[in-house]
């Protein structure tokens, strides 16, 4: 099992940040997508956008600018050559393909790369912002999350049941305990996280998955 001493969203960032290439146009949802900056190799430096109006988007240093959030809400940066524009300049370069990576976070992911992640049962919520445009304009979309929902039942499911995001959309799911790949065949299994077996994520894992004919699994 995972080192208890290891955040599991700070698993999950890391390996996501692996997914990363010199120049992509990233889009990174609130909550854990945030975390995903932090991980990336000093070799790989990407241009983020913020789907509330701008690209560069940076660490805090100095003073906070009040003016000056991400799509979450939370206090920013702007890095050099960094720039502002409307709301609709900003969909046009997501809706026209601009972004190469989406990152987002999922209430529930199925086999067929249906992602739901807005609607929290039970709870009242605005919507579901950019994530609509996000997953059917990004070039790739993965999805970072915990494996698992607090009451313990699998996120990832042969069918979603919650109103989805979007249909057929995702591309990667990626997990503290594992990273699936989605194919038209449905769910490869493409790694375990460190310190993981297989049989934890077998039980974890409601849909039904393939393993990589490229993945070693330990004796």
């Amino acid at each position: 099992m995972i080192q208890t001493l290891i955040n599991p969203k700070q698993i999950i960032a890391a390996r996501v940040a692996k997914e990363m290439k010199d120049g992509d146009v990233v889009n990174l949802g609130i909550g854990l997508p945030t975390m995903v900056p932090n991980y990336l190799p000093e070799s790989v430096n990407v241009i983020l956008q913020s789907e509330n109006g701008y690209v560069g988007l940076g660490p805090l240093e100095g003073e906070i600018d009040p003016d000056l959030v991400n799509a979450g809400g939370q206090p920013s940066g702007i890095l050099p050559g960094g720039a502002f524009f409307d709301s609709v300049f900003s969909f046009e370069l997501i809706r026209g393909g601009h972004v190469d990576v989406t990152v987002l976070g999922g209430l529930e992911v199925d086999s067929k790369g249906n992602l739901a992640n807005w609607m929290v049962p039970g709870k009242m919520v605005p919507g579901m912002g950019g994530a609509m445009d996000l997953v059917t304009g990004a070039k790739k979309v993965i999805v970072a999350m915990e494996h698992t929902a607090k009451n313990g039942s699998s996120k990832i499911l042969e069918e979603c049941r919650l109103p989805l995001t979007g249909k057929g959309v995702v591309d990667l799911i990626v997990t503290e305990l594992a990273v699936f790949r989605v194919t038209e065949e449905g769910l490869v299994l493409e790694e375990l996280q460190e310190g993981v077996d297989l049989q934890t994520v077998k039980e974890k894992t409601e849909a039904a998955f393939r393993i990589s004919s490229a993945m070693l699994i330990p004796a």
